[in-house]
């Protein structure tokens, strides 16, 4: 099948391969290469499917979050309302790591990879381009194979825990070599799944997420422990901030190698999607990060000298934003007058919600004339999910009160613009203490 030509004075040996083989060699290296995004207009990068219960609710929810900015429209990607949702959600993930009693550390990965890092994260790509490879000649793949760290260093959502395993060492200083303790980070990953657009379902491309991850390293007699209390922790949180917690569910499962893991998903409407994943790696990539002598990975457990297993907690929060959205969406009823119409509300947590409050400024008698466009104004801050609207009037100036009313209840109340900050404090963190 394969034959070498004959060596002259100045030629190179040439391989002839079989198209087939050729084929299959080009889409394992696209795999790695292609840099197109991924993500479907206003769907945030998920796969839509047009089937299945609440299919109409969500093309309803798809075309108010283009409306009010949470995604883009006719564009991949968020808006700028969904990319402050996702500083919020951002900002309660790390809020969550500072309450945990043992130490976390906030670490920063690069988005290139170094050639150490690109050592560990290419040898899961040579055993995935053996496997659609197999009559390849050996030479040739490894060949191939030295050209991936040249194209593609980066890192992907797989692969996002193994910056935090090289800064392992350096951190044992701080917990003084005590275990357990963890490194946290939120960044953009790469990511892959099939081309839609091409027939060969081997292809395909490449788009972009931003995920949070959390390494923690603990001895091997508790890792199994840290991993049930993590589990219950991460479920406990994003339902916390949920309208039906119900939805988010986890599922046990098990790699190749074995070892054990928990799924995280949210029930959308067109089926379960992924939101994060906790898994037991055990030591083995530690060990490959640093080969040879493993005396300087030892930590302490109790009396003893132990090299750490490792659990990784990768989220995805751009899809724990479209969890959200979907979650938040309801209809209530809206009179005006003698007519009753449904209006839409997206009730996000008031942790997450991008705009607290709104200020609306009246004057005088023309309050009462524009009583219509009022109300629409009061619609379209229910649909950018603003918790409070603030009525100032011509009087506030004469008696300091101001009208107040509320997203969830609708209910007005008069109020003093001096008791303003302390309501609205408390009740931001009453919410977070739920």
């Amino acid at each position: 099948m394969y034959s070498l030509k004959k060596k002259k004075k100045y030629d190179r040996p040439t391989f002839k391969i079989p198209s087939c083989t050729f084929k299959k060699l080009c889409s394992c290296l696209l795999q790695v290469y292609t840099k197109r995004a991924v993500l479907r207009a206003g769907t945030g990068g998920c796969r839509a499917r047009s089937t299945g219960p609440g299919w109409e609710g969500y093309e309803a929810l798809l075309e108010l979050c283009q409306r009010r900015h949470f995604l883009r429209a006719g564009q991949p990607g968020l808006g700028p309302l969904g990319v402050a949702l996702r500083g919020q959600l951002t900002a309660e993930w790390r809020r969550a790591g500072a309450a945990c009693l043992q130490p976390i550390f906030a670490a920063e990965g690069p988005l290139q990879l170094n050639v150490n890092l690109g050592k560990l994260v290419f040898y899961q790509y040579s055993s995935h381009a053996h496997a659609h490879t197999p009559f390849l000649p050996p030479s040739l793949l490894a060949f191939s194979l030295t050209l991936l760290p040249t194209f593609l260093p980066m890192r992907e959502m797989q692969t996002f825990y193994i910056s935090a395993l090289e800064q392992y060492v350096s951190c044992l200083e701080l917990v003084n070599k005590r275990l357990p303790y963890g490194l946290a980070q939120v960044g953009v990953c790469f990511h892959r799944e099939p081309d839609s657009e091409t027939p060969d379902e081997s292809i395909t491309r490449t788009g972009e997420r931003t995920m949070s991850s959390l390494v923690w390293f603990s001895s091997a007699r508790t890792i199994g422990q840290w991993l049930d209390y993590w589990l219950r922790q991460r479920l406990q949180w994003w339902r916390k901030f949920a309208i039906g917690p119900s939805n988010f569910t986890s599922s046990d499962f098990q790699d190749e190698e074995g070892r054990r893991g928990v799924n995280l998903y949210y029930s959308f409407p067109w089926g379960k999607e992924l939101i994060e994943r906790l898994q037991n790696l055990g030591d083995k990539e530690l060990l490959q990060m640093y080969p040879g002598d493993c005396s300087k990975l030892r930590a302490r457990d109790g009396r003893k000298n132990v090299v750490p297993h490792v659990l990784s907690v990768t989220g995805n929060l751009d899809q724990g934003v479209l969890a959200y959205l979907c979650d938040s969406l309801q209809l209530a009823e809206s009179s005006l007058g003698k007519k009753t119409s449904q209006r839409q509300v997206l009730k996000l947590h008031p942790c997450l919600t991008p705009i607290k409050v709104a200020v609306d400024m009246g004057r005088g008698p023309i309050v009462r004339v524009c009583l219509f466009e009022y109300i629409l104004v009061l619609n379209v801050y229910d649909e950018m999910s603003i918790l409070f609207t603030i009525l100032i009037t011509d009087a506030t100036l004469e008696n300091g009160i101001v009208q107040l009313r509320s997203r969830d209840t609708t209910m007005k109340e008069m109020m003093h613009i001096s008791k303003l900050k302390d309501f609205l404090t408390n009740y931001i963190t009453a919410a977070k203490n739920v």
